[in-house]
């Protein structure tokens, strides 16, 4: 079900205190504010001492509120010399701020500035689910949960070094300090673990040594005679220290050179990890991303299912990652220039409309428009009305893969023209062969990114990765004509870019023919008349021109990301994470028609499972893309087109 995100109700105390109208409680301290966040929650966690040396620091937080904990633990760190290599700072927010309330919030601190104007600039949507941030050039990652603290703590994966417990007081918001949070808490906690709050109330305490702190009380901040502070006790850290997986070399081999394989190789040498990339064609995005234009767009649901929301995650962390790609100046072709998705019929309008009012989303990401407001946007007449995504448009997948490797700099060892035939374990390491035999690459670890070639391999056939054969109509188009925006409706249909618009497309299982065919251009043409009635009178009797791509399907139509399962399930096993796998194999396939929308968080995604960074995706999403969930149910037969 999908969970509405409330802004915050923003009021006042006569001395300019910020309050909310909700909780009946001051944001923070009326003198001292910073002061506090150093005081109670750096110097309570044996900050910065504790990050000193560090390839990696994780703070957990409860409540965001204006960021002034975050943006005075990102000071410190960047004051210190022997910081550590990442600062990871999550924070759970039930009901953030909106970027214009909190930019003049945090006016008052002056002694922030870029820091605070850098948080202003890239603040998210209220929207529900995780929100990644990257700071710092990357060094600095603020993960926001917006949602309800228990049902996202309960979904949350990482392993915290410290927790902020923050928020509004026990008296005006017992559920955030309630047993259950205390407990969640504690499992998301890495061995020896601290944890500091200004919150001394015997209920806090008790729940907190209940799910397994030892507490100390210290002299609290300014008129506040105590502060709390604590450790995770002995048996919780031996615990956590047993589940924390075995450190290995930061090298792995990427197999594809498209969406998702270029995607996880910038994420992984971003973090500072060495990457040979092997693909047979003589560059990035030859093959199923090789398309002039693709969308970058969600899928909404009135239940919120896990399509729903993951492509939602996906669409806007694939904007950020755009964004950041364009600040390396590494600019793919993109336009944010709005997506327009039409509706089938009466009934699907009716469903688009009440799932806007359902979830009363910000404008700026969903809104519904009837006809006469469709056709503006559009620029031209049609039938219905529909979904209005803003902020959506887009992309030319090759120029896409091509910044996503220029962006790894000397971390990347490219092995393009050269065909990857197989692959062997031998002792710690993966090994990558050619046709000859030859070792192309070895690394500890393997990720299989290569679309509808997964299936080539014996390790790899448990997946029911099948191919969809696609094919995309170019146009001829004066650049500047309607429609300038992408039209979908049972297909899309592009802006003009340099000359050509694109639309499509075809999606046939089974069908292996890699030439244009006239038929499939018929199919194309009629789903532009479906979409713009009489589009097809402007067009002089279209050239066949096109693409054809060869797109790896799954049956359920979710990716299929994480380490492979070796096929076998042992008696008892009725959860992917019981099955067997291939230690350091994994696989990123199955994207269908959703790989512009899907590859930059799934690389991010890979990319924090290997380094034991906090997910930038809940548990039940990630356990839902699990390959070893195809071993534990039956598949559907029939692949539906992911329109």
């Amino acid at each position: 079900m999908y969970e509405h995100i409330e802004p915050a109700e923003l009021a006042f105390d006569d001395d300019g205190t910020p309050r909310s109208t909700r909780f009946d409680d001051v944001y923070h301290t009326r003198t001292g504010a910073l002061g506090q966040a150093r005081h109670v929650f750096l110097r309570g966690n044996g900050l910065p001492a504790r990050w000193q040396g560090r390839r990696r620091f994780t703070i957990l937080e409860t409540g965001f509120g204006l960021g002034l904990n975050f943006l005075a633990t990102w000071a410190a760190w960047r004051d210190d010399p022997a910081r550590s290599d990442c600062l990871h700072f999550v924070s759970v927010e039930k009901h953030p701020l909106t970027a214009t309330d909190l930019a003049r919030l945090l006016e008052g601190f002056p002694e922030l500035g870029p820091m605070s104007q850098a948080l202003v600039c890239d603040w998210p949507l209220p929207l529900p689910g995780i929100h990644r941030l990257s700071l710092e050039g990357g060094r600095v990652v603020l993960t926001l949960l917006f949602g309800d603290a228990t049902s996202a703590l309960e979904k949350l994966v990482c392993r915290a070094d410290a927790l902020y417990l923050d928020g509004f007081s026990p008296a005006c918001n017992p559920e955030l300090w309630s047993p259950r949070i205390c407990h969640l808490l504690a499992r998301l906690c890495a061995p020896q673990a601290t944890l500091a709050t200004w919150s001394v109330a015997g209920a806090v305490r008790e729940a907190l040594g209940h799910a397994g702190f030892d507490l100390q009380r210290s002299a609290g901040f300014a008129g506040k005679r105590e502060m709390l502070t604590g450790q995770l006790n002995a048996t919780l850290s031996a615990r956590a220290e047993a589940a924390m997986p075995a450190p290995r070399e930061r090298r792995a081999i990427v197999v594809g050179a498209g969406l998702a394989g270029t995607a996880v190789a910038q994420r992984l040498a971003a973090r500072g990890w060495q990457i040979d990339l092997i693909d047979a064609a003589d560059g990035p995005g030859q093959g199923a991303s090789g398309n002039l234009a693709g969308v970058l767009r969600p899928l909404p649901s009135l239940d919120d299912n896990r399509l729903s929301r993951l492509t939602r995650a996906g669409t806007l962390h694939g904007l950020r990652h755009l964004a950041m790609l364009e600040a390396l100046g590494q600019a793919p072709r993109w336009s944010r220039c709005g997506v327009l998705h039409l509706a089938r019929d009466r009934d699907h309008q009716a469903k688009q409309a009440q799932v806007v009012e359902a979830h009363a989303p910000p404008a700026a990401y969903l809104r519904f428009v009837e006809q006469a407001e469709a056709a503006r946007l559009a620029g031209w007449p049609v039938e219905a009305g529909g979904w209005w995504f803003e902020q959506a448009g887009w992309v030319q997948p090759p120029s896409l893969c091509a910044a996503n490797l220029a962006a790894c700099g000397d971390r990347l060892h490219s092995h393009f023209g050269t065909r990857f035939a197989r692959f062997e374990r031998l002792g710690e390491h993966w090994l990558a062969r050619s046709d000859d035999g030859a070792v192309i690459a070895e690394a500890p670890h393997l990720i299989l990114a290569n679309g509808v070639g997964i299936g080539a391999f014996a390790p790899s056939r448990v997946l029911p990765v099948r191919p969809a054969r696609g094919q995309v109509t170019h146009l001829d188009a004066a650049d500047g004509t309607p429609p300038d925006v992408v039209v979908c409706r049972l297909g899309y249909v592009s802006p003009a870019i340099d000359g050509v618009r694109c639309a499509g497309a075809t999606f046939q299982v089974a069908d292996d023919e890699p030439a244009l065919r006239d038929a499939d251009q018929a199919e194309n043409l009629s789903r532009l008349e479906l979409m713009l009635p009489g589009f097809g009178e402007t067009l002089l009797a279209p050239r066949l021109a096109g693409r054809v791509g060869f797109r790896p399907a799954s049956p359920d139509r979710l990716p299929m990301v994480g380490e492979l399962p070796t096929g076998e399930r042992p008696d008892g096993a009725t959860l992917a994470g019981h099955l067997p796998r291939h230690p350091g194999l994994f696989a990123i396939s199955g994207f269908g028609a959703r790989g512009l929308v899907w590859s930059s968080l799934i690389g991010e995604l890979v990319a924090s499972q290997l380094d034991g960074d906090p997910l930038p995706l809940e548990r039940d999403i990630v356990e839902g893309l699990d390959p070893g969930r195809f071993l534990l149910r039956p598949s559907r037969a029939r692949i539906r087109n992911d329109e």
